[in-house]
């Protein structure tokens, strides 16, 4: 298939979704096989997407799950969902959410006002562990606190105007807070369930936490599917809610299947074992394509970088970070192992999100002048780091982790600093390690966004302290708080093309690269609701016989 016919088939797609999703009906005939397999590149972390922050769970979430806001398909601009409107107050710290009305949970629970703020209360109200970084990422990173920590959260209360009627407010402007409920994160779960199967009793350590009954096998949302099981390591089962308000679809059975490795991935495909699978390593796109598979590529809004955690002290000397900036060659590492259209990065945040700066400094490629900085940073001999990255993954932003690596380490030897390779599992081990605790140094990681909106990219990841990234910058944490309350665009597009600036002179990692993710699937795959954002739900498939 050429790559204009990927581009048709991609428009297909989000024409057909749109439809669908706004009250069409889909062809339900008999002669066609219901159970859609999808191959997954790890097992969900769990199923609670309250404590969880990787795209394997959000994608079994999505399924289950809806939030108040929604994403506008083939965008990454929000909608309504089970809030059909919202009305904010003249001070911008309120919303008054208008719900849909005759909506249940898959235990039977109603939809209400009453549910909405049982969920924003939970997530509030959590202590201890469940504040951790490694478990409640999400909310810790946007709303900054919690009941026991009223000085910085940006969460005040939640209150009941009647069943179809809640009003949250916040203790200051939040310009994202609409854009941010769309997230899986902040899904509304049955309050009957989260009761039920004690929700909130995560055990173990910040580096390895354990999740609670209801994570681990009782999931309840509003989604057009429900929880079946759960074979770690091996699959999980959807149903069809068959009370489902909106439009069910085809797809009866959702099977996510396990397979870490993408030549398998591909192998399965081809055998007929599964009908889809996404993060199609770069070297196989153009075979299927030509063997007659449908293969599409999302628009890349990702990034991908290198990490320097200043809590380990070579990292914390800026000449040291600036040596490593140098000594990365962007260009040969995008050429030699990321996809097709994939683009350099010179910021955390893509070209298309509010507050790109175009005048940005860089640090080009220069290992005579990595070397010179080493040396002037008392290490005219090198010097060796820690170098930590995932295993046995593919992610939209990292298709390759274990080439990427292999790619980056010979780059920085070649001026001198000698890596010792640290790989861990990465689902929980990996994302614990560098969230959750100090002992990781050099570190792959990246991120998809989730919705358009700049406080999710660099907010998110240096809006505060972080075990990530081991520093503790106040000016750059002031002037994102700042700039996230600003609700005049050109206003805060200026900030943040500042903080941008702020952030390439700091230098606390190295963006790599935008990698655009590629999706494979069996030629009875006719539409899928392809996202930028990942938020695509089952439903909207529509499949031949």
């Amino acid at each position: 298939m050429t790559g204009a016919a990927v581009v048709a088939l991609g428009a297909l797609v989000l024409t057909a979704c749109a439809s669908e999703r706004d009250g069409g009906s889909a062809d339900d005939s008999s002669d066609v096989d219901s159970t859609f397999v999808f191959a997954a590149s790890n097992d969900p972390s769990g199923l609670d997407p309250a404590f969880a922050s990787d795209g394997e769970t959000f994608r079994v979430s999505r399924q289950i799950f809806e939030g108040l806001v929604g994403v506008e398909p083939g965008t990454a601009d929000p909608a309504p969902l089970l809030a059909e409107s919202w009305e904010q107050s003249e001070d911008g710290l309120s919303y008054t959410f208008t719900l849909k009305e005759g909506v249940t949970f898959q235990d039977g629970t109603d939809f209400n006002a009453e549910a909405v703020c049982t969920n924003f209360d939970r997530w509030y109200n959590w202590t201890g562990l469940a504040q951790s970084e490694s478990l409640s990422y999400y909310y810790g990173s946007l709303f900054r606190g919690f009941a026991d920590t009223p000085e910085t959260a940006v969460y005040d209360s939640c209150s009941v105007d009647d069943d179809a009627h809640a009003t949250v407010t916040l203790t200051q402007p939040f310009a994202g807070f609409i854009a941010a409920l769309s997230l899986p994160a902040f899904s509304m779960q049955s309050p009957t369930a989260l009761a039920e199967f004690d929700a909130d009793a995560v055990g173990g350590t910040e580096e390895a936490p354990t999740l609670s009954e209801y994570a681990n096998g009782h999931p309840v949302g509003t989604g057009p599917f429900m929880f079946d099981s759960w074979e770690p390591g091996e699959q999980v089962t959807l149903e069809a809610y068959p009370d489902y308000w909106g439009e069910q679809g085809q797809v009866q059975e959702i099977i996510f299947r396990t397979i870490g490795d993408p030549t398998a991935r591909r192998q399965a495909l081809e055998a007929g074992d599964i009908d889809g699978y996404d993060l199609v390593a770069p070297a196989d796109t153009a075979a299927l394509e030509e063997a007659g598979y449908n293969v599409m590529q999302r628009d890349p809004f990702t990034i991908l970088y290198l990490g320097m955690n200043q809590a380990v002290p070579e990292l914390a000397n800026p000449l040291v970070r600036e040596a490593i900036a140098h000594a990365i060659d962007k260009e040969a590492l995008v050429t030699q192992v990321l996809p097709e259209g994939t683009e350099v990065a010179s910021q955390f945040i893509p070209p298309v999100v509010t507050g790109w700066n175009e005048d940005v400094t860089t640090y080009d490629y220069d290992p005579d002048l990595a070397k010179q900085l080493l040396a002037q940073a008392g290490y005219p001999n090198g010097l060796t780091l820690m170098f930590n990255y995932p295993t046995n993954v593919s992610r939209p932003y990292m298709p390759n982790p274990e080439q990427i690596f292999t790619n980056l380490a010979s780059q920085l030897e070649a001026v001198g600093i000698t890596v010792t390779p640290t790989g861990n599992e990465w689902n929980p081990a990996y994302l614990d390690r560098i969230q959750g605790g100090a002992d990781h140094g050099l570190h792959l990681l990246g991120w998809t966004g989730d919705y358009n909106d700049t406080d999710n990219f660099v907010g998110v990841f240096f809006g505060q302290a972080s075990n990530e990234w081991g520093f503790d910058n106040q000016e750059l944490f002031t002037a994102l708080t700042e700039a996230r309350g600003i609700a005049d665009i050109d206003e805060q597009t200026e900030l943040y093309k500042q903080i941008n600036e702020m952030i390439a002179e700091f230098n606390p990692g190295i963006p790599l690269a935008h990698p655009a993710p590629s999706l494979a699937f069996d030629p009875r795959v006719t539409s899928y609701p392809a996202s930028p954002v990942n938020d695509e739900v089952f439903n909207t498939i529509e499949l031949s016989e």
